[in-house]
């Protein structure tokens, strides 16, 4: 079976950005000029500031990118004797995407025209120019980054994104299914969209077909959000640990101790790997649970391996005395129970 490979978007139409702007960050941002976005396009995911290219200097221009012009650069067109035409003219000669007005900025009706003549859309927000360039930046990333799809089931265990890995059939939606009876969130079965969100974090979610359904052989689809209601779901789970689920191998070499950590990568994102191996009235899902809070013993500075490995050294090193040697216990603290 071939695996999964990576894939990135390419671009994103002006006016998808502007509506996903207004739905999913809340910003409120209008036009202001006359030119539809709908044929504009984005090709980038950075986002620029044009004041040096207001000032003449033209080199290394991202025209690509979308043009922010806040206080700063509006008011230096104000400031110029033409009234910032030229220097306005300089920047739509270069044909950006979309320029946007912050802080409710507006530009004098010549500019505007001149955006319309050179078909440049222009679009106004109150929104403050730093709070808004992060608000375009996270639509932006989440538009561009790299995505991958993985085969399994991902739940919210005590905050832990636990992605459940395995052959079809080995029960990997059963095993959500039962986390989310004992009280934990499912974000997403079979099908998990795996995003890399900036260095070293993989966010997770499902796709809009398959949002919270899952299928359980031998009964069918079941909705997780009406059955159990929205305590049980989560819309999205950054994945911490990959729960590798596999029927037992008397071949294979698992590990005892977890002095050494295997890992998994997810676009090359490398994410502590747990193989579980399953057998008949093996209770996967409290294993699950102990997988969740052993990640956060070791998040907050416990590891019961290294823990275990000290107590053994210190015991080694001392050298316990012939009278007790042999022994398990030497005091019982008068409990003859």
């Amino acid at each position: 079976m071939r695996k999964p490979q990576p894939f990135r978007r390419e671009s994103i139409r002006v006016a998808t950005l502007i509506e996903r702007l207004r739905e999913r960050a809340g910003v409120e941002i209008e036009p202001s000029g006359g030119i539809d976005p709908s044929d504009r396009v984005i090709r980038v995911r950075h986002v620029h500031r044009p004041g040096l290219v207001l000032a003449g200097y033209t080199e290394h221009f991202e025209h690509q990118r979308v043009q922010i012009l806040g206080n700063t650069e509006c008011r230096f067109l104000a400031w110029l004797e033409d009234g910032g035409v030229e220097a306005f003219r300089r920047l739509l000669a270069f044909d950006p995407p979309c320029v946007v007005l912050t802080t409710d900025n507006r530009l004098p009706n010549e500019l505007a025209t001149l955006a319309d003549e050179a078909g440049v859309p222009l679009f106004r927000t109150p929104t403050p120019t730093v709070p808004f360039m992060g608000l375009l930046r996270d639509v932006l990333d989440d538009h561009f980054s790299e995505q991958l799809t993985v085969h399994g089931s991902l739940v919210d265990v005590y905050g832990i994104g636990l992605l459940l890995t395995g052959a079809a059939g080995i029960g990997k939606s059963e095993m959500a299914l039962d986390l989310v009876e004992r009280g934990h969130r499912l974000v997403a079965d079979d099908v998990v969209m795996a995003t890399r969100k900036g260095a070293g974090v993989v966010m997770g979610a499902g796709t809009d077909l398959g949002e919270h359904f899952m299928e359980i052989r031998g009964l069918g689809i079941i909705d997780v959000k009406a059955m159990f209601g929205v305590r049980a779901i989560r819309y999205q789970k950054r994945i911490e640990v990959v729960v590798s689920i596999h029927p037992w191998d008397e071949d294979e070499e698992y590990t005892r101790i977890g002095m050494v950590t295997e890992t998994e990568s997810i676009l090359g994102v490398e994410l502590p790997l747990v193989k579980l191996p399953i057998t008949p009235g093996k209770n996967v899902t409290v294993i699950c649970e102990v997988i969740a809070m052993n990640h956060l013993l070791r998040h907050y500075g416990y590891d019961p391996a290294e823990a275990f490995s000290a107590r053994l050294r210190e015991r080694i090193e001392r050298k316990t005395s012939d009278d007790s040697a042999g022994r398990g216990i030497n005091w019982f603290e008068n409990d003859f129970e």
